[in-house]
């Protein structure tokens, strides 16, 4: 690389972030616009002084083991297991069958339609476009899903989607691109090609799995190490990535080559690290993974567009030649999408194995297929000199293929991007629930209630005067009023509806409280995930309109990815992962501190400005009343505990009780050391000191 190379990227990024802020002005979707940016780029880099635009530009090295990781990981990062388990039926049916159905549809039909207009294409070539250009992209769909507000399960289902079926995708056309380079051999092409096709899926499954369980261990063996924690993460999904490609070429059994799909296998990896992995981390580490992998995905989302549009304008065949070929297969890829969603989506309804997609969805889904950086890492994998018998135009194989992708990526991005929010509309989709609704005007009168809190803590510190605390009290104070006036007047019997937010406040509240808990180290990761699981189980329950619980002493199941564990250890014959006496004790005086923080919180709602925000007295009470009654639960199951393991939890508590202190004392090191309170010196003689004196 030379001194332009470089001048060339952060002149790329720089420009990016311009574009950024004009999207935002503009309210113009971010990668529309760095497309149409990267595009008219391409005169400017004409010009002397800025040809060394083009020192930088796609690869599929760069794109495919570089930049297609980044992505896969900052996707799937947060995505929940149980919530994809949940919809796995929907998700599964688009991701595999739907792909495959998109693929062969725009395969066949492609090919028939091309030559109807007079282009002879071979079919294989039709075959490997429709693979390249079904796989969905998610980063510019799910980011205007959220500006717009879709439903959460819709985008859940969409985001799954668009996930896994770019690993089926990738796999598909590998198959078709090996057939393409040695020929097609009849009934052994088929046979090996399908053999190909599930062992890429299945086998990335399972080495992702490997891979995230040994990342995730090495997370928990660095713990406290907090640059070497993240450096895994960021390791976690190229090494993945990278190593499956090389065992990939070195796997043969009875002489046939067996590949696993990369981009499954780092989807996987990267999903057990946010579902699994994300416990094991420091408590700074965990909350900055977020900020660390949104940024490192805003950059590379920024590079691939913009140098997507660059090299959309730098092709070889004429437009006026391939203007009716893109303009037939963009019909094509819009009759191939709506194919793989409608028959069976509705299939699933029919069978109501889970809760019924709307049509609308459906509509949506169809219209929402837009394509982005896997396309285009598919294209630039086609190789130059590229042929097949019989191929007489002056264009390449690769060239056509690029054209007509090139072709409907533009499509997908200028003219679906833009319109997704009036398709939205025009559908319903955005639309606001009565829940919602609710939840709008109290969340707007909640809002304004902090504020006002706030205005008498800076009045009461001399922050303002006297005059500007009236006149912004009252300006506040309107506001707050207005807000409940409106939902009175919009929902004067809403009782249901306020007890709802009622008790997802409430568990908002034991989330907080619970995680606050974890992070001073008073409970283990197994304890932790287990309320936390009890907790997220009760918040999908209101959400979906059902009771909260089905008795007091209702037994949770445990979440996906613990019961994906339990059954992986039940198979290598290890121990049970049941709570211990100990952890047994902890889960129950936790949760017994919890319950009684709830039961004082909600008993002061009532005398306190929120009383009026949750304004349904029977909702409170009733809410009051189920707590009281998990605590007086609760706190008979640690009495038992105590009573049954006495001398062990007495043990257990002075030993505990002198690792919080422990704590307490590096804690306040630490803070005397930040402070510049005493030296660098001192805090070195210090920490040797107390950490020689815990052992």
């Amino acid at each position: 690389m030379n001194l332009e190379v470089f001048l060339a990227l952060f002149s790329l990024m720089l420009i990016s972030l311009v574009v950024f802020m004009v999207a935002q002005k503009a309210r113009i979707p971010y990668t529309v616009l760095l497309v149409i940016v990267g595009s008219l780029l391409v005169p400017l880099s004409r010009v002397e002084a800025f040809a060394f635009i083009n020192s930088f530009e796609l690869t599929p090295e760069l794109l495919f083991f570089v930049f297609l990781p980044i992505l896969i990981f900052e996707s799937a990062y947060n995505i929940k297991i149980g919530d994809m388990i949940n919809n796995i039926r929907a998700i599964s049916l688009l991701a595999i069958p739907g792909m495959l159905a998109s693929t062969f549809f725009i395969g066949i039909a492609g090919f028939y339609v091309f030559r109807w207009v007079g282009f002879e294409v071979p079919i294989i070539v039709t075959l490997l476009f429709g693979a390249i250009i079904s796989s969905t992209d998610p980063v510019a769909v799910l980011s205007l899903f959220k500006d717009y507000g879709a439903p959460k399960r819709l985008t859940l289902i969409f985001e799954g989607e668009s996930l896994f079926n770019d690993g089926t995708a990738f796999a598909i056309f590998l198959v078709f691109l090996e057939i393409l380079l040695h020929g097609f051999a009849g009934s052994t092409s088929i046979g090996n090609g399908f053999l190909n096709f599930f062992i890429m899926l299945f086998g990335g499954i399972m080495f992702g799995l490997l891979m995230g369980f040994v990342f995730a261990k090495l997370i928990e063996w660095v713990k406290g190490y907090e640059h070497l924690e993240i450096t895994l993460t960021l390791l976690v999904a190229h090494f993945t990535f990278i190593l499956t490609e090389v065992i990939s070429e070195h796997i043969v059994l009875f002489g046939q080559q067996l590949r696993f799909s990369s981009i499954i296998a780092t989807l996987v990896a990267s999903m057990v690290i946010g579902n699994f992995g994300r416990f094991k981390m420091s408590h700074g580490v965990e909350e900055y993974m977020e900020k660390f992998w949104s940024y490192f995905g805003f950059v590379t989302n920024s590079l691939v567009f913009i140098l997507m549009g660059l090299l959309f304008v730098k092709q070889s065949i004429d437009l006026h030649v391939a203007i009716l070929p893109i303009l037939l297969a963009i019909v094509v890829v819009m009759l191939g999408r709506a194919l793989s969603i409608y028959p069976l989506l509705g299939l699933l309804n029919l069978t109501r194995k889970e809760e019924p997609i709307p049509v609308s969805w459906m509509h949506l889904l169809s219209w929402g297929s837009l394509r982005g950086s896997l396309a285009v890492i598919m294209v630039l994998l086609i190789p130059d000199d590229a042929t097949l018998p019989g191929w007489t135009y002056d264009f390449s194989v690769k060239d056509f293929v690029t054209a007509i992708t090139i072709g409907c990526i533009y499509f997908t991005l200028l003219v679906k991007a833009t319109t997704i929010g009036k398709v939205m509309h025009a559908l319903g989709i955005d639309a606001l629930t009565d829940y919602e609704e609710v939840s709008y005007y109290k969340g707007k009168a909640l809002i304004y209630d902090e504020v006002l809190s706030s205005l008498e803590r800076l009045f009461q510190h001399r922050k303002i005067s006297e005059v500007q605390y009236r006149e912004m009290r009252d300006s506040y104070q309107r506001l707050h009023d207005k807000a409940l006036s409106e939902y009175k007047g919009k929902f004067p019997n809403a009782a249901e509806l306020t007890e709802k937010l009622l008790r997802i406040f409430v568990l908002g509240m034991e989330k907080s409280e619970l995680k606050e808990i974890y992070q001073r180290g008073d409970i283990n990761e197994k304890v932790y995930k287990k309320i936390l699981n009890l907790l997220d189980i009760q918040m999908a329950r209101i959400e979906n309109g059902h009771s909260q619980l089905n008795k007091l002493d209702e037994k949770f199941p445990v979440d996906g990815i613990e019961r994906l564990i339990n059954g992986v250890r039940r198979l290598l014959f290890l121990s049970s992962q049941n709570l211990q006496p100990q952890e047994l004790y902890i889960y129950y005086r936790t949760q017994y501190q919890m319950l009684e923080m709830v039961v004082g919180r909600l008993e002061g709602l009532q005398d306190s400005s929120l009383g009026e925000i949750f304004d349904d007295a029977d909702a409170l009470c009733r809410t009051i009343d189920l707590y009281k009654a998990l605590a007086a639960n609760t706190k008979q199951n640690l009495d038992k505990m105590i009573e049954s393991n006495y001398e062990l939890l007495t043990d257990f508590n002075s030993v505990s009780g002198k690792k919080t202190l422990d704590a307490q004392q590096m804690a306040t090191l630490a803070k005397l050391s930040k402070n510049e309170i005493i030296s660098a010196k001192l805090y070195i003689m210090l920490f040797n000191e107390l950490r020689d004196g815990r052992k």
